[in-house]
């Protein structure tokens, strides 16, 4: 069965890092489009990043150029998404996904989800 496990979130100040990883089984994330999204309260769940079958094209949100990594690790079949500096803004659930197809900003197009990641930055 599919599954992409999170970690990593929690409570942080403003000003620190953060690394979210996803776990990946039942599937290889070299062979799957990854993406990351991220939803606010009161907000509708926005796309933050997605990185392709080979890692070399990657596409970020206009918000999140700059200010995330999104990267995998074929031989822990993981994906990370990465950012110093945090601020308030990026509170939020982040939430990984696999896609067999480029749906990149477009969550209603992804196959798997995982159960998303709680993320506070403190001011």
């Amino acid at each position: 069965q599919v599954q992409l496990v999170q970690s990593g979130g929690g409570l942080v100040q403003a000003g620190g890092s953060l690394r979210l990883s996803c776990a990946a089984s039942g599937l290889k994330v070299s062979k799957y489009v990854m993406g990351w999204f991220r939803q606010s309260r009161g907000k509708e769940r926005e796309f933050v990043a997605v990185i392709g079958w080979s890692g070399g094209t990657i596409l970020y949100a206009a918000s999140a150029k700059g200010r995330f990594i999104v990267s995998r690790d074929n031989a822990k079949n993981t994906m990370f998404l990465q950012r110093n500096s945090l601020k308030p803004e990026a509170t939020g659930v982040y939430t990984c996904a696999a896609d067999t197809t480029y749906s990149n900003q477009y969550a209603e197009g992804y196959d798997y989800w995982g159960q998303g990641t709680q993320v506070t930055v403190s001011s």
